[in-house]
C-alpha cells in the first residue's frame, strides 16, 4: 500500500476547545475515502487538516512522506498544484468576479499559459460541471448550488491527483449531483486519490472504497465498500450515524 496522506497523532483546537483528538490514519494512494459521522464530529476539520489548510496543535501530517508544514516554498507549491479542495461553503472570494476566481490558480500554477489557453481550460471545465452563465459576476449573484459548481470547477482546473471534497453535493439538484459524481468516477478511473465528507449515503455507497467513521473528533471505525454491500445491518448503522 502506498500512502498519499498520513496523519499521525493529530490534535486540533479552536476557541479553547479540542475538536480533533489523537487522530491517526493513512490515506491510501489511488483510493476514495469517505469521512462520515454525526454532525459536529470533526469530519470537516479532519479533512482540512489532511489538506494542510488547518495547522494541528500537535501531531504531524505528511504528503507522500514529506511533512506538509515543513515544506519549502517549491515543495509547497508543488503540493498545492497536485491537491485541490472544494469547501462546504464554496469559499469564493466575494470581491472578485468568477472569471478572476477561476483564472488565479491557472496563473499561479501554469505561468506559461497565455490568456487564450486559460480561457479554453476554464470553458472546458465549466462545461463539464454544467455551469453555463456569465463569469463577469460576483459570487453573491449566484445561488448556493451555482457557487458549488464554480468551486468544483476551480478545484479541477489544474488537473489535480489529490482531491478533497467537503459536502460537495449539497445545494445541488439531482442532475448536477449526478454530473459531479460522474466527474469523480472519471477521477477514480484515472487512479486519483479522493477524500470526501458527505451526508449523502447514496454517494458514499457508490464512490467510497473505504469509509472512516469519526466520532467526537476521534477515529472510530473503518469500513470497506465490500463490507457495506454484504452486511445490511452495517449499512443501516452507517446510514443512521450519517443522519445524526
Amino acid at each position: 500500500m502506498e500512502t498519499v496522506i498520513e496523519m499521525k497523532n493529530v490534535y486540533f483546537q479552536a476557541q479553547n476547545q479540542e475538536i480533533v483528538h489523537d487522530f491517526s490514519f493513512q490515506f491510501e494512494k489511488g483510493k476514495t475515502i469517505a469521512l462520515i459521522g454525526p454532525s459536529g464530529s470533526g469530519k470537516s476539520t479532519v479533512l482540512k487538516l489532511a489538506a494542510g489548510i488547518l495547522v494541528p496543535a500537535r501531531g504531524d501530517i505528511f504528503f507522500q512522506g514529506h511533512n506538509i508544514f515543513a515544506m519549502n516554498r517549491t515543495q509547497n507549491l508543488s503540493f498545492r498544484k497536485q491537491a485541490a479542495m472544494v469547501f462546504q461553503d464554496s469559499a469564493l472570494w466575494s470581491n472578485q468576479s468568477l472569471y478572476q476566481i477561476l483564472e488565479l490558480p491557472l496563473k499561479l500554477h501554469f505561468p506559461q499559459m497565455d490568456k487564450q489557453e486559460r480561457d479554453q481550460r476554464m470553458n472546458d471545465v465549466l462545461v463539464q460541471v454544467g455551469y453555463r452563465k456569465a463569469l463577469d459576476v460576483r459570487p453573491a449573484q449566484l445561488s448556493m448550488g451555482e457557487q458549488k459548481l464554480i468551486a468544483f470547477a476551480r478545484a479541477m482546473l489544474c488537473d489535480p491527483n489529490l482531491i478533497f471534497l467537503d459536502e460537495w453535493t449539497e445545494s445541488l439538484d439531482d442532475a448536477s449531483v449526478q454530473r459531479l459524481v460522474n466527474l469523480v468516477w472519471e477521477r477514480q478511473r484515472n487512479n486519483d486519490s479522493i477524500i470526501f465528507v458527505s451526508h449523502n449515503y447514496k454517494v458514499i455507497k457508490h464512490l467510497a472504497d473505504y469509509i472512516v467513521m469519526i466520532v467526537d473528533g476521534r477515529f472510530s471505525q473503518l469500513f470497506t465498500r465490500e463490507q457495506i454491500a454484504q452486511d445490511e445491518d452495517m449499512a443501516q448503522h452507517i446510514e443512521k450515524r450519517i443522519a445524526l
